[in-house]
């Protein structure tokens, strides 16, 4: 019984075997998947509203979210934050982001990245509804932007690859932590440090599919599925049984972005 906090289904990666690789991570044992909608090629924010669209397919399996990420910021316009409002003011839409500061690419200028942070992080704090944090070799300007601006409503970094010191200031904002298939990386000793120290009551786990799939997978296409290869993991470090994992991760999930126990 687990959630994929964060995934990208809507993207062409997946074309005509979406339904098999819905059905495989039905079949693991998945109970929801969180959609995450952003800003892409083509007019205004059609890519997130395509995420959007798909989580009504299967309302009981899906959410969605809906965010400008921090690559595509110099690009999304003010119409395009206008567009962002509206669909994140809908009911179906559980979450605003993914959203934030991406400093490994730099495929935007870092002033504007802030920019189109701080507005959405404005939007959330509008709308009442959580934050979801994208932070890359940044942790520093973001955990900064969120003492000044975070609203109530709290949220969760996504695809966390930070250490503990910059876990610690996320927690003392009320954030929760979301763990991707890096956490089977061998490279990832800093962050498997910190995923043994973290609250357990404070951790999530995600695929980022069709990104960053975990060993066995590394190197393939991600799918929800292999979240369980994350679970399993994060088990392992905390000396937890899986069951305990699977447990306490689908209920912060469902606390932290605001789940409708119906749908689970």
């Amino acid at each position: 019984m687990l959630i994929d906090a964060h995934a990208h289904l809507d993207f062409a990666d997946y074309g005509s075997d979406l339904p098999a690789v819905i059905q495989r991570a039905k079949d693991a044992g998945l109970v929801h998947v969180v959609l995450v909608g952003q800003w892409g090629e083509g007019p205004g924010m059609a890519a997130a509203r395509g995420a959007v669209d798909l989580a009504r397919t299967d309302p009981g399996f899906f959410s969605a979210t809906a965010g400008i990420h921090p690559h595509d910021a110099a690009r999304a316009t003010a119409g395009d934050l206008d567009e962002l409002q509206a669909i994140c003011a809908d009911s179906s839409v559980v979450a605003v982001g993914e959203c934030g500061l991406d400093y490994h690419y730099d495929r935007s200028p870092r002033e504007v990245q802030r920019e189109r942070f701080a507005e959405q992080i404005g939007l959330a704090k509008r709308l009442l509804k959580p934050l979801v944090v994208h932070t890359r070799e940044a942790d520093e300007d973001t955990a900064s932007l969120l003492e000044k601006e975070l609203g109530p409503q709290g949220g969760v970094v996504h695809c966390f690859t930070g250490d503990w010191k910059a876990a610690q200031r996320y927690l003392a904002l009320g954030l929760h932590i979301s763990l991707s298939g890096v956490l089977t990386f061998k490279a990832a000793d800093a962050l498997r440090d910190a995923a043994r120290r973290i609250p357990l009551e404070r951790l999530l786990v995600e695929t980022d599919s069709p990104f960053l799939a975990p060993a066995p997978h590394r190197g393939k296409r991600n799918e929800p599925a292999y979240v369980a290869f994350t679970a399993t993991r994060l088990a392992e470090l905390r000396g937890e049984s899986l069951g305990e994992i699977e447990r306490v991760t689908t209920a912060n999930a469902r606390r932290a972005l605001h789940l409708k126990e119906t749908s689970l």
